[in-house]
């Protein structure tokens, strides 16, 4: 795992120098550096050495010199690649290097040596004859990469503040990408927050002709949905029996490493799966938990209680509140963009302890938006029959009754349905109301789930305020295709990438730590999505398959219990502990340095959230997110 920086065109080697060093996170071991100061093309590469830290330096030439390349990631089945192009006549000039193996690849493949990858990648190829450098990002996204063509240079990196250390690339806010932020509380590829610097989209590669730095984008990878018509009888076999095999063999292809290999272990139905097939194969498994002092947020019991069960060398840390605060002021640091997820915190946390005795790390990342593991697709499995069919006239009456009925009575009716704590009636009801009086297609009801803001909010003072427009939104045009299933299908090529991804690559790297997700083999995200609905979400019971899997390694009781997010008390704290530092990172003087924001709609927010009348955490974190984020890479 390493970090990876590279121009063409206008600079010099200390541009390089200062991008490659702004990575040295990402790689701490080694640093190296190539330039041609004729064709004006530099590479910069930072090392965390996983696959073999002897021979394993970069850049790195092939034996004819003519091919050079710096890369971030893993190849899981590097082994058997070089096997067959040992067979083809190659010869090797490092023992069991990865990226050799993706050099010579490219030898014999060109381009297409992509679809013969398993594993997480962002790298780029100089071919001296061809005059092209050959850059590629995996399928799904999982290691970053940003890039810019600006006044005379083509640049690209692993992370956007090694992008901007390059004197020719300047940095403005892209009010197209601030407007997808607030819908989504990220910026989905292939956008960043500045205009003119984009990400390379996962299954996409990028092709630069060095003389002219024209450049193009080709997708290599994708998949479709297809309606299942007729299930088979035997068909819940069939599916089980190939997901136990592909979950097995991406679990062990991640094994590979020549370093401290560790797995995170939230206690929950993926991690719970992945640490159960890695502990039938290997011996002394290490586990890593956090937990919070809040016993409101803290669920280590669970995975102390599976670790026990599998024999684990299980590691376990309580954080304090304290512990938390003080890492939040330096997440825009870690992230480098605006980012409102605050499972940031969580894992960052996670990542720092795991990191004091592994290098490598595996993951349950991806189960969730394979698997239908959030509630919205239990949702919209269940409540958009109902919704659908509900005419407008009854739809605008209900709401008109609820808008205008005495609180207390509308409360009383809420009070069956949700349990009560510091907010949830009037927050609760008030988001039902809201999000029922904005649904009114498969669209609108999707977005109602994954929304906080709103255009209707008017929280930019940005004209056009037309938040969500996503290309993957055409899958809802499909009538034979279920919501719950279109659902997934945009998550996985948006939240997945853009958040989950985004959210452990930064925390992990920050602490040089590399984390491997086996949900994220091409082969298991084919299936889960080629399988019908009816055995990820059965009876209202998500993870149907995986749960019935898990239950041949660890007892049911274990980990049949309510889904709960890796969370952490962020409503509380905004109201009280961090209640200075959030009004003076949205104050008015901040706000007008860059005069985005409706300082109105800022204030009622505020207000209505410190005097707990709603539950504003997520709108108020993205506000503070960006601000914190503008003040250290733009003010």
């Amino acid at each position: 795992m390493c970090g990876i920086a590279g121009f063409i065109g206008n600079g010099d080697i200390d541009d390089i120098v200062r991008m490659t060093r702004n990575l040295k996170h990402r790689g701490p071991d080694e640093e190296g550096f190539w330039k041609n100061d004729i064709k004006h093309i530099f590479f910069g590469h930072r090392r965390l050495s996983v696959i073999d830290p002897v021979d394993g330096k970069q850049p790195m030439w092939d034996n004819t010199s003519s091919l050079c390349i710096i890369f971030n990631g893993e190849i899981y089945n590097y082994i058997e690649l070089r096997k067959e192009l040992e067979s083809l006549g190659y010869v090797f000039q490092t023992s069991h290097s990865d990226t050799e193996v993706l050099l010579i690849a490219y030898k014999e493949w060109g381009e297409h040596l992509v679809s013969r990858l398993n594993g997480m990648w962002a790298f780029a190829i100089y071919d001296v004859k061809k005059e092209e450098i050959f850059i590629s990002r995996d399928r799904v996204g999982e290691k970053p990469l940003f890039y810019t063509f600006q006044n005379g240079t083509f640049a690209f990196a692993s992370e956007l503040k090694s992008l901007i250390q390059h004197v020719n690339i300047s940095t403005s806010v892209s009010k197209l990408s601030l407007q997808k932020y607030f819908a989504y509380g990220f910026i989905p590829a292939p956008k960043s927050l500045y205009a003119n610097i984009f990400k390379l989209p996962g299954g996409y590669n990028l092709f630069v002709n060095v003389k002219s730095l024209d450049f193009k984008i080709c997708k290599y990878w994708s998949f479709c949905i297809e309606p299942v018509d007729k299930v088979p009888k035997n068909a819940e076999s069939v599916w089980g029996e190939e997901l136990r095999d592909l979950l097995n063999k991406a679990v062990q292809c991640r094994m590979r490493s020549d370093v401290p290999l560790g797995v995170f272990l939230s206690g929950g139905i993926d991690s719970s799966i992945v640490t159960s097939i890695l502990s039938k194969n290997l011996s002394n498994i290490r586990t890593y938990t956090i937990g919070f002092e809040d016993k409101d947020y803290d669920e280590s019991i669970y995975a102390k209680k599976i670790a026990k069960y599998l024999g684990t060398i299980h590691t376990e840390h309580i954080f304090s509140k304290n512990d938390i605060i003080d890492l939040i002021p330096r997440l825009s640091e870690t992230f480098t963009e605006p980012f409102a997820d605050s499972s940031q915190i969580p894992t960052m946390l996670l990542s720092n302890i795991t990191s004091k005795n592994a290098t490598v790390a595996l993951s349950g990342d991806g189960g969730d938006e394979l698997f239908c593991g959030y509630n919205r697709y239990i949702y919209a499995k269940k409540y958009w029959k109902y919704i659908s069919r509900l005419p407008i006239g009854l739809k605008k009456s209900f709401l008109f009754i609820m808008n205008n009925c005495p609180n207390i009575f509308i409360k009383f009716l809420f009070s069956f349905i949700f349990e009560d704590d510091n907010f949830s009636i009037d927050n609760k009801i008030n988001k039902i109301l809201i999000k029922l009086s904005h649904i009114k297609n498969k669209e609108t009801f999707y977005e109602s789930m994954i929304t906080e803001w709103s255009s209707t909010d008017k929280i930019t003072n940005i004209e056009n305020n037309s938040f969500v427009d996503n290309e993957n939104y055409n899958i809802f045009s499909n009538k034979e295709i279920q919501l719950t299933d279109c659902m997934m299908f945009i998550d996985f090529h948006t939240y997945l990438t853009d958040d989950i991804l985004c959210k452990v690559d930064r925390s992990s790297m920050n602490y040089s730590l590399e984390v491997r997700a086996p949900f994220l083999n091409s082969k298991l995200i084919e299936l889960a999505f080629d399988m019908p609905l009816d055995y990820k979400i059965f009876q209202n019971n998500s993870k149907f398959i995986l749960k019935d899997i898990l239950s041949e390694y660890i007892p049911k009781q274990y980990f049949l219990r309510p889904k709960k997010g890796f969370s952490i008390p962020v409503s509380d704290w905004i109201k009280n502990d961090l209640k200075d530092w959030v009004n003076e990172t949205l104050s008015y003087s901040m706000n007008s340095k860059h005069n985005l924001f409706n300082q109105k709609v800022i204030e009622k927010t505020k207000k209505e959230h410190f005097e707990g009348h709603f539950n504003h955490e997520h709108k108020l974190w993205s506000l503070i997110q960006f601000n914190s984020w503008y003040d250290k890479f733009l003010n």
